[in-house]
């Protein structure tokens, strides 16, 4: 069980990549206005994702508190729940002026 967890743990960082790399390609398609500022802030959401599961899985492997270590330790989750604000925040923002754009408004 044990190996297959960090196996996936692992193919999550290219899928992320991905979607990261997707999600500027169509905001930059969008070019600007509702549609594109969302999709631009949802991109900028799933880069932050994207350091956090990065993070997660240098802890995982080698046990290295990585933001603990460069922020000390109550700095280092202090950074961690501003990373989650900042990674939802900016999906929620992004989802909301598409929505807005979706209604007409």
């Amino acid at each position: 069980m044990y190996h297959s967890q960090a196996v996936f743990g692992l193919l999550e960082l290219p899928f992320l990549f991905i979607a990261v790399i997707f999600a500027f390609r169509v905001a930059t398609k969008l070019k600007g206005g509702a549609f594109g500022t969302g999709m631009q802030m949802l991109a900028w959401g799933f880069v932050v994702m994207a350091v956090g599961h990065l993070h997660m899985q240098i802890q995982h492997f080698t046990g290295i508190n990585l933001f603990g270590s460069i922020f000390g330790e109550p700095g280092g989750d202090v950074v961690w729940v501003l990373a989650l604000a900042a990674t939802w925040g900016l999906s929620a923002y992004g989802f909301h002026q598409i929505y807005k754009a979706a209604k007409g408004g």
